[in-house]
């Protein structure tokens, strides 16, 4: 049996949307193109103004691209320092980076494995500018905690929810609380469309909203000139091409329209999981993941954390050669080659680094069988030398 880490699910509609796009390009439709800004591109900015209530979305080629345009949104400036956790992908801190400024990073929380508020507190300077908080395994940050600091030091908050689509804090959507959210359509993300992002911005300032349309737009105002309100458009600012082809957007909303049906088969197959592992749990020998009262989780990915790093590795390897494919997650930014060049070091943040050693991460999408999640459960089962336990969930 061979099980891969990750499987994109399609609804059937991709190609149907894709299709209708085709036809109204070639039928002259006056708002079809396979450019970016085409109708399927303001079809999935209107779905996610409307299901998560942000004030504006702006489809992007990747949740990099988001992460670059809320830091430029900042106007960050040479040794402005925003804080960031180190257990995250390179492209939140390449943000910062890119736009100029210092990434600080903080440790994270052993429940969550989400920036730790109070290391936040500790990293504070005069310079400080912002708080990017990454939203781990689509589980929320302590927002409550990481506003309140924000507000006391005039922060601004950039939520890095590449993997948090579709979950909350509280009765908030993830990326809807910060001054900006960042989504991924990633393959491996819950809701995909190979490679793409969006831009949420949660504020009335239309100025904001304009300048980040703009730098979208390779510095021009050519979103003005498709909405009619200039008769021509031309370079007024910085910019890069953030906008992705409309034939992404038309493959994206047919993942949007089956959304609940997604994120249901995926908290199955997570529920299951936790349900067969809970009794592992109970020897010892693992530790499943621990969601706050205050996170409604949209099951992105499940993981066990083991004893120490040469454990983890020899389950890793051996559920490899028994055909499942399971992984560890990132080695932190800290302590990586491009952070020690920035002068962090291996020490600096403990629970980061004892926790990334530990962590593997079984394999979850929606269409994981149940069969399949009893081969793995089993094992792990015999590799921790537990005795196999069966559940009513198998």
């Amino acid at each position: 049996m061979q099980i891969p880490f990750n499987r994109p699910y399609f609804t059937g509609n991709e190609l149907k949307y894709i299709e209708d796009l085709f036809n109204s390009v070639q039928n002259g439709e006056s708002d079809s193109h396979i450019s970016g800004d085409g109708k399927y591109t303001r079809k999935v900015q209107k779905f996610m103004e409307t299901k998560f209530g942000a004030k504006k979305s702006l489809l992007t080629t990747s949740g990099t691209s988001a992460l670059e345009l809320a830091s430029y949104a900042l106007n960050l400036k040479h040794k402005d320092e925003v804080i960031v956790p180190s257990y995250t992908f390179s492209s939140t801190v390449n943000a910062i980076l890119i736009a100029g400024a210092k990434p600080v990073f903080a440790d994270i929380q052993e429940e969550t494995l989400n920036i730790d508020p109070e290391d936040i507190r500790r990293k504070l300077t005069p310079r400080t500018k912002a708080i990017y908080p990454v939203h781990y395994a689509g589980v929320s940050c302590d927002m409550k905690h990481i506003m309140e600091i924000a507000e006391e030091n005039d922060l601004k908050v950039v939520e890095d929810a590449a993997q948090g689509v579709n979950a909350k804090y509280k009765d908030k959507y993830l990326g809807t609380i910060g001054d900006f959210g960042c989504y991924s359509f990633h393959e491996t993300k819950n809701y995909v469309c190979g490679e793409g992002g969006a831009l949420l911005i949660n504020t009335d300032d239309e100025a904001i909203t304009e300048r980040l349309e703009i730098i979208r737009e390779k510095g021009t105002d050519r979103s003005k000139y498709i909405r009619g309100e200039v008769d021509k458009y031309t370079w007024v600012d910085i910019g890069s091409s953030y906008l992705p082809s409309d034939v992404l957007a038309a493959f994206l909303y047919a993942q949007l329209g089956k959304m609940d049906e997604i994120q249901e088969k995926r908290m199955k197959v997570w529920n299951t999981y936790y349900e067969v592992l809970k009794p592992f749990e109970e020897t010892g020998k693992i530790r499943l993941p621990i969601i706050p009262d205050y996170s409604e989780h949209n099951a992105h990915l499940f993981y066990i954390v083991l004893e120490d790093e040469n454990k983890r590795n020899s389950v890793m390897k051996e559920l490899k050669n028994k055909g499942i494919l399971a992984v560890f997650h990132y080695i932190p930014l800290h302590s990586s080659p491009m952070g020690i060049s920035l002068k962090n070091k291996e020490g600096d943040l403990l629970v980061t680094e004892n926790l990334s050693k530990r962590l593997l991460r079984l394999p979850l999408y929606a269409e994981l069988k149940n069969y399949e999640v009893k081969y793995i459960t089993s094992v792990l089962s015999m590799l921790l030398e537990i005795p196999e336990i069966t559940s009513q969930y198998l």
